[in-house]
């Protein structure tokens, strides 16, 4: 019998299957077709379409007006962990991405999620652009109801270059002692 980790993890990872995107820019050749055709049609190109990619956690930082220097020390700030998706670009440029993460979060428990990722990007200089975008994810921590799933959707900025690697991170709003947190990684486009 499934550990009630694992049968967390295997809801999160089904439950990510069906998370709707609605916000993606549907290509022009689509202009007739309606939002959810059209997402739909953009997920399942992500998914049939997209090469390979890993994710590596790097680092959280504790936005220090919203916490105190003891709560701060406490904190696990350097996310040991790993991700595995399936990215695309478009013809405009624009990335989409299926993933799934687990590292450890801010109490050095381990942490999950599954999802889906948009960003659009600018040039910077030569092979180097600078990107928005967000993410909808199902996760699941120790701290909200012991491994309880939850849906969340967060907003995302990048860097890039030459649509093989990146530094993004996402911003965790929240109160004060709670969220208020930037969560970065590295996205490796094999």
């Amino acid at each position: 019998m499934l550990g009630k980790p694992t049968r967390q993890l295997l809801f999160i990872s089904c439950t990510a299957l069906f998370v709707g995107t609605a916000q993606a820019e549907p290509p022009s050749s689509e202009e007739g077709k309606g939002w959810l055709e059209r997402t739909t049609t953009s997920l399942k190109e992500t998914w049939n379409e997209g090469t390979p990619e890993v994710y590596v956690p790097v680092f959280t930082w504790h936005l220090p007006w919203a916490y105190t220097r003891q709560q701060i020390d406490e904190y696990n700030n350097f996310p040991v962990g790993l991700g595995l998706g399936r990215g695309r670009y478009t013809e405009d440029g624009d990335w989409h991405g299926f993933y799934a993460m687990g590292f450890q979060d801010s109490h050095s428990k381990p942490q999950y999620q599954v999802g889906y990722g948009y960003k659009t990007f600018w040039p910077v200089s030569g092979d180097f652009k600078a990107g928005i975008g967000y993410t909808v994810f199902i996760g699941a921590r120790a701290n909200w109801n012991d491994y309880t799933p939850f849906p969340a959707v967060l907003p995302i900025i990048s860097l890039e270059y030459a649509k093989k690697v990146s530094l993004d991170a996402a911003y965790v709003p929240g109160g004060n002692g709670n969220g208020n947190v930037l969560f970065i990684w590295t996205k490796f486009h094999l």
